[in-house]
């Protein structure tokens, strides 16, 4: 029987891809059934549970019947509650009324975007980056403008490149500190610049400060969004996934100024409609805890990545700076003359180690890894020992 299907997808379709993390994941998948043992370093996620008060909560919401619809903006108490905390970690002064609780930072990205970018405009952005940036940036018909991160400058922009860029034409920056996926820091100096720099003209910036409480070796986490004079053109992006390892509970959250509040509850209205009720109370006790897990977390992260970026300094050809924030060691491999990607794919199929090539985050990622410190220290033994081994072979 002849098809006379003529149906056919939207044209942007074709702009999205896979993440790398996924798409290695599968393959380290395929890999594990077949007998071989895979020692994982591509998820970025925490290897902790969800806090036991946090689990609780939300199972007794549900058996509370937590479970309907609630307001697109998120709930009045956990709205309240996270605008309290920006007004306390930034020295703000934002209400209920600047916050949007979202399914996910993925959700709060993409929303962030579709409210500001039309086609044609340009977008600055962070190489290598979240690789959810570049893909929408395509996917909304706007213009890439990738800025390189410097790895001797503890992998922040390239300001010479930034001061290019930026132009009457520039309708988003974008920031991600820490960053994925160096865990690099932007310095004050250079958000300070980008705040002076946006005053006056009609461009955004949304700072992704999704690992803020994963830093280490400071006292003071520099965020964009706490400076000064800034709020009314910058949309923050957040979330809980990383502070309470609550990476499959999908919530997230953007602080924006009160002005575009209603269109962006409208966009949720006829989007996703709402974020899950007892996901939001299971939130709003861990904010109102004393974060002991947190703080646990924090110190058994920074073990590891003393540990992680020590062993990949002793291999020869390798050179790593020691991360600032979050929980991803980007290491420098360009010595081996390989792609990036070659060598990710030589490891996993030869040393049995899953862990991302430099350019699955962008161009300029070429020459490095990403290696996930989320796992315990055996297997980040066993793993880099591994990685040693079949490195040393192409020596």
């Amino acid at each position: 029987m002849k098809n006379t299907n003529r149906t056919v997808l939207a044209k942007r379709m074709d702009l999205l891809q896979a993440e790398g993390a996924y798409a290695v994941l599968n393959k380290a998948t395929q890999l594990e059934r077949k007998g071989k043992k895979i020692i994982h370093f591509e998820i970025g996620q925490p290897d902790f549970p969800t806090p036991k008060n946090i689990s609780e909560a939300g199972i007794k919401a549900i058996r509370a019947g937590f479970t309907k619809y609630n307001p697109p903006l998120g709930i009045l108490p956990l709205r309240l509650e996270i605008a309290k905390e920006l007004n306390k970690t930034r020295k703000l002064n934002v209400t209920e009324n600047n916050i949007a609780v979202t399914p996910s930072g993925k959700a709060a990205i993409f929303i962030t975007m579709a409210s500001v970018l039309e086609k044609g405009d340009e977008v600055i952005y962070p190489d290598p980056g979240f690789p959810t940036y570049h893909t929408l940036i395509d996917y909304f018909g706007s213009i890439k403008k990738p800025i390189p991160l410097v790895e001797k400058n503890n992998f922040s922009f390239d300001m010479k490149k930034f001061r290019k860029y930026f132009s009457k034409k520039t309708k988003l920056i974008i920031l991600n500190s820490p960053s994925n996926p160096t865990g690099g820091l932007m310095p004050i100096e250079d958000l300070r610049e980008i705040a002076e720099t946006i005053k006056g003209t009609s461009c955004w910036v949304m700072t992704d400060e999704m690992y803020s409480k994963i830093v280490y070796d400071t006292a003071i986490y520099p965020s964009f969004y706490g400076l000064k004079g800034i709020q009314d053109q910058t949309i923050l992006v957040d979330g809980f996934s990383k502070t309470y390892s609550m990476t499959g509970w999908r919530i997230g959250y953007m602080s924006c100024p009160k002005r575009i509040i209603d269109k962006i509850d409208y966009l949720l209205t006829h989007t996703v409609g709402c974020t899950a009720t007892f996901t939001q109370m299971a939130v709003l006790e861990g904010m109102k805890s004393k974060q002991l897990q947190l703080k646990t977390m924090v110190k058994e992260f920074k073990k590891r990545r003393d540990f992680v970026v020590s062993e990949l300094n002793r291999i020869k050809g390798v050179n790593c700076q020691i991360p600032l924030g979050a929980f991803y060691a980007f290491p420098n491999i360009s010595s081996f003359k390989k792609s990036s990607r070659w060598l990710a794919n030589y490891i996993l199929e030869n040393a049995g180690v899953a862990l991302l090539d430099g350019t699955a985050f962008g161009t300029y990622g070429e020459g490095y890894f990403r290696i996930s410190y989320a796992a315990s220290l055996d297997n980040l033994r066993e793993g880099i020992a591994r990685i040693k081994k079949a490195l040393l072979k192409l020596s």
